[in-house]
């Protein structure tokens, strides 16, 4: 009988498939990939996952995918594997290789110089556009990360100027490198953040930025596409620090459950004892309630107005310090701000309260004889309670970030929660105020 091949698999259905794949289900699915797609997808795997597969593989077939890494991206593969596993990754590398993985190594994950690729397109400045020309050819055939621009340098190795690849196209072939180059070139130190790096980028639009020690000699270049990354990353984690949980630092499906649990679980204990300071407030007014049972009727809606207002605030400023729209000077116009916002917005909401009380006494005479009383008590708390919750939403963020913690700390549920102890303080002070001598 005649064995059937297997039908091979393009990359858009194994992409689909890979988190729900095991390891070995992987594999075997990578190796139906046709040949001529095979390398773009393994390149767009991230670096768990690539590591994962190389490890997967027969030794002889590592060193093929090893190899195909820039060094960049050779040690984020390098850094993803277990402990045990990297020094045999490290061995697959060629000597160049494996000797710029290892000084890119020394560097923190999360700065320019962790992020940066040895490997870029430089030209002397005494060099002619032809001999420019020439020398680029050779250098894209050694695998550089990009050709968009070419770097001028001393023999040194200092930062003169860029060039880039559309300029030397268009420049006369007899002209000099250094007769056409820009010398206010934009770099980064080794030590820069990756936050800062991204919105250099961003505020830039470049393809590259070349990464300098602190004599300016270059030492390699962060592209984009690695940027996009970084940035996606930060992103994903501040997102799940503001949804009241630590970050989970992998994709979903590649977080084991303990370790889902251990990262959801601390932060919904810390939210549960803070909670129950709602139940111990709600105690303490006891007496008040006995007396005026309409007063419980409302307590949901004035604790949810104070936090949804609260996380509002929060959510806001944490993404406007991670974008340096606002900086920790301007704390003071922030919180100026806030305060007019949180009385403009309880306002509204207090003026709907009062009509709904008022309106549903009218029609069905809920509320008793006293319901103005009340709905101005539901009025007023509303427009102190959303006032605070505005205002401590957006101070906590400059708080942290003063004290050296990440403002994504902050957290929408971290905030609603202690909204909602402080709006039962306010809710029934301005009851106690407003209705002594008639229900209280």
């Amino acid at each position: 009988m005649e064995t059937l091949e297997p039908e091979p698999i393009f990359p858009s259905e194994l992409h689909d498939a890979w988190p729900a794949l095991s390891r070995d289900e992987r594999v075997e699915s990578f190796k139906l990939v046709p040949h001529a797609t095979a390398d773009d997808f393994f390149l767009s795997l991230s670096a768990p996952a690539q590591a994962e597969l190389i490890l997967a593989m027969a030794p002889g077939e590592r060193r093929t995918w090893m190899r195909l890494l820039a060094p960049d991206d050779a040690v984020d593969v390098v850094q993803s594997a277990p402990a045990g596993h990297r020094e045999a990754l490290l061995r697959e590398l060629d000597e160049a290789t494996r000797r710029e993985v290892l000084v890119l190594q020394a560097y923190e994950e999360d700065v320019a110089g962790g992020l940066m690729n040895p490997r870029f397109v430089r030209v002397r400045p005494e060099m002619t556009i032809d001999e420019a020309i020439g020398y680029l050819r050779m250098q894209t055939r050694e695998q550089v990360e990009t050709v968009y621009y070419a770097y001028v340098l001393d023999a040194r190795q200092h930062l003169l100027g860029v060039v880039s690849l559309r300029q030397l196209i268009q420049a006369a072939p007899d002209k000099r490198v250094e007769e056409v180059m820009r010398r206010d070139v934009v770099t980064v130190t080794e030590d820069t953040h990756q936050e800062a790096v991204g919105r250099l980028f961003a505020g830039q639009g470049l393809m590259a930025i070349p990464v300098v020690d602190a004599e300016r000699r270059m030492k390699g270049i962060v592209t984009v596409d690695d940027i996009v990354q970084v940035v996606q990353e930060e992103a994903t984690e501040d997102i799940q620090k503001v949804g009241g949980m630590e970050a989970l630092d992998a994709p979903y499906f590649e977080v084991g459950f303990r370790d889902m649990l251990r990262k959801r679980a601390g932060w919904l204990l810390v939210l549960f004892v803070g909670e129950m300071l709602t139940a111990t407030a709600m105690g303490h007014f006891e007496e008040e309630i006995s007396r005026a049972v309409v007063l419980a009727l409302f307590v949901p809606l004035i604790i949810s107005s104070g936090g949804n207002s609260g996380s509002q605030a929060t959510t806001l400023i944490i993404r406007s310090l991670a974008l340096s729209e606002v900086r920790l000077r301007d704390w003071w116009r922030v919180m100026r701000r806030e305060v007019l916002a949180g009385m403009a917005l309880g306002g509204i909401l207090g003026a709907v309260g009062i009509a709904r009380i008022l309106i549903w006494q009218g029609l069905f005479h809920t509320y008793g004889e006293h319901a103005f009383l009340v709905a101005m008590t539901v009025g007023l708390s509303l427009v102190g309670v959303v006032t605070w919750g505005t205002l401590s939403g957006s101070m906590l963020p400059f708080v942290l970030r003063r004290l050296g913690f990440d403002p994504a700390s902050a957290s929408a549920p971290f905030v609603a929660t202690l909204v909602d102890v402080s709006g039962l303080v306010i809710y029934f002070t301005v009851a106690a105020i407003i209705l002594r001598g008639t229900l209280l």
